[in-house]
């Protein structure tokens, strides 16, 4: 594999860096740095998304003739590490890249012609309802029933840790139709609509005191059968498909790259004393800490490389695969690694609550003030950044659960 890039790819990427330099503003990169998830500010989000979608390239991936763009492999991946490098905030990928390949791959060419430009323009707002009370990790076990009602199916049952339900319009859902089969063949995937009598939203609060989770409540809420991706029964399939491009669709490389390099100014700031507006004598162990930041490089590096890898697959026609599984894994562990050492650098400053120094995903339901902050900013997002990825190993399919379906499928064991 040739890792240097050519003089048109190096053409693209200076085009792309003079888009990014116009219409990257102020306030979207400020959005984009004080992230403390994989979530940016809704609004930030939405408005950077129409700005992408206005270039046509909110969703570069997507077939051209539903949208997307004729990248090559190299393109794609100079696209994602020149949006970390230029710290914009990132578009949510429930729709563009989670419902979509679904909608690409199973929908029909009503429900492709009718979804994907809502979607693409930000019209439509999604959110995934996979989860359970009991059926997380061990998702065939979901309980959700959707019964059939002739040209309706008829759903009760509650979905948990829905990101964004409080803001999204729709929702696409792994519900069940039938208990005679296996679990995962009584299993259909259905996009409902948010504003169905019938649906209830309940806030799930984060440790770090933001409103990004839910639980939704569906009662007698009645769904068209016109709204059923594949046919009944068939969800399993398509939930797999979509869990292939949650875990690995996207690079993890080039968003850790940009917060390693964050990292780095933060510890090159503490250790000249610059980054600290009060008195503070702690001092780290520069040696030690350069140690632990090239041991965290290295791997990113090692991570980059199997993801180029990983993408040339795509590009012939592939999916992810197993690769999904690795990629999910690798990306992140590293992320929890990162913010270990910030929360590190931050020292004492990182035993403070400073909501107001982040952009969340979501509200933040906690008391809080809106002071000064209490030491450099970088410490006051290191608190937050940690609580929010303790949960990045357990999401989109536990890591235990994916080195699980590394030594079915991979090894054969």
């Amino acid at each position: 594999m040739n890792i240097e890039w050519s003089a048109d790819e190096l053409a693209f990427r200076d085009a792309v860096r003079a888009f990014l330099e116009q219409s990257l503003t102020a306030p979207l990169r400020d959005a984009g740095r004080r992230m403390t998830s994989v979530y940016a500010d809704h609004d930030a989000a939405l408005t950077w998304q129409r700005i992408l979608a206005a270039r046509g390239w909110a969703a570069p991936s997507w077939p051209v003739e539903h949208g997307g763009c004729h990248w090559t492999v190299a393109q794609h991946y100079i696209f994602a590490r020149e949006l970390a490098r230029a710290g914009a905030p990132p578009l949510s990928p429930m729709g563009l890249r989670m419902c979509a390949p679904a909608l690409i791959a199973f929908g029909t060419p009503e429900q492709q012609r009718f979804f994907l430009p809502r979607m693409l323009s930000g019209e439509h707002i999604w959110c995934q309802g996979y989860s359970e009370p009991g059926s997380g990790s061990d998702l065939a076990s979901l309980q959700m029933s959707a019964s059939d009602a002739g040209e309706h199916l008829v759903c009760n049952g509650s979905k948990l840790w829905t990101t964004h339900a409080q803001v999204a319009n729709w929702i696409f859902c792994l519900v069940r139709t039938s208990k005679d089969a296996k679990p995962q063949q009584g299993i259909t995937f259905l996009l409902i609509d948010m504003a169905t009598p019938g649906i209830a939203i309940r806030p799930v609060i984060s440790l770090s005191g933001e409103h990004i989770q839910n639980q939704i409540f569906f009662s007698e809420v009645r769904v068209p059968k016109a709204n059923v991706i594949g046919r009944l029964g068939e969800g399993w399939l398509i939930a797999k498909h979509v869990l292939e491009f949650e875990r690995g669709g996207t690079p993890y490389a080039p968003h850790l790259q940009a917060r390693l390099e964050e990292i780095r100014e933060f510890a090159a700031a503490s250790a000249a004393g610059t980054a600290l507006r009060v008195t503070d004598p702690r001092r780290i162990d520069t040696a030690l800490f350069a140690a632990k930041l090239a041991a965290v490089s290295i791997r990113i590096s090692a991570l980059e490389v199997y993801e180029l890898r990983a993408m040339s697959r795509l590009a012939e026609g592939g999916t992810p695969g197993p690769a999904a599984s690795v990629m999910k894994i690798l990306g992140t562990e590293l992320e929890q690694r990162l913010t270990e050492l910030a929360l590190e650098l931050a020292g004492p400053y990182g035993r403070a609550y400073q909501p107001a120094a982040a952009r969340p995903g979501g509200p933040v339901s906690l008391p809080h003030t809106h002071g000064a902050l209490l030491g450099p900013l970088d410490a006051a997002l290191a608190p937050l950044r940690y609580l929010n990825e303790r949960a990045a190993s357990i999401y989109a399919g536990s890591n235990e659960i994916q080195r699980n379906i590394l030594a079915k499928s991979a090894l054969g064991l």
